[in-house]
């Protein structure tokens, strides 16, 4: 059994992640901006935490004692609908970018002394395929740009983890059915978690600082 530390776990992906965990024997601390989440289980602990605010993850992370095994970066936000050139506000591009860069910039920060408290420390980064800098790159540019800056954080802070044995991936989840993915998506959330979830058992520090799908694939930056 290990204990994974999984963020923003109220709906789709972040939830689908903790029932698939919790259904393989881990124990499980969620977090929620509210601090509320669907879940009873012995297993399962949840602590409040919205990742766009520096003290509530500080608060956070002293709210838990324990070493984590593995860390599931899953919080963040699409942005304001559609996002064009002439309409998207600076202000929500900004506000983009602190969920989706920052947030997991201060969420690991805050909980690297945990991570480094464990004898295999791993760190999952959800971020997108429409990230990529090799793929088409029409529409949602502020998803796109902070999905592009979190992968370049990844290989950055890959690097910089090695030497406390701590891995880290950026993962692609899949076109997921969720709230953000749409009922058009393609894939269940129930599939991409399990995918995810065994990313993060098989994960190694020789596979640290790639960028890889929920399959399994590596994929290119």
């Amino acid at each position: 059994m290990a204990t994974y530390l999984v963020t923003g776990v109220n709906r789709g992906i972040g939830r689908a992640l903790v029932e698939g965990l919790l259904a393989r024997g881990h124990k499980v601390i969620g977090t929620t901006r509210d601090g509320q989440a669907p879940f009873h289980s012995s297993n399962f602990h949840l602590v409040a935490c919205d990742i766009t605010d520096t003290d509530s993850v500080r608060q956070a992370a002293e709210a838990i004692s324990e070493p984590i095994d593995v860390l599931i970066q899953n919080a963040g936000v699409f942005g304001p609908r559609p996002q064009e050139l002439a309409d998207l506000a600076p202000d929500d591009f900004l506000h983009v970018l602190n969920a989706n860069v920052v947030g997991p910039w201060r969420v690991l920060q805050a909980f690297l002394p945990h991570l480094r408290r464990s004898s295999r420390g791993r760190v999952l980064m959800i971020s997108s395929g429409m990230g990529r800098f090799s793929g088409a790159s029409q529409g949602a540019p502020a998803y796109r740009a902070s999905k592009a800056a979190l992968n370049k954080l990844v290989q950055t802070f890959a690097h910089d983890l090695k030497r406390d044995g701590i891995s880290l991936i950026a993962c692609h989840p899949g076109w997921v059915r969720t709230d953000m993915g749409g009922e058009g998506a393609e894939i269940d959330a129930k599939d991409s978690a399990d995918g995810l979830i065994q990313l993060a058992e098989d994960l190694h520090l020789s596979g640290s600082g790639r960028f890889m799908d929920w399959t399994g694939h590596t994929q290119d930056w």
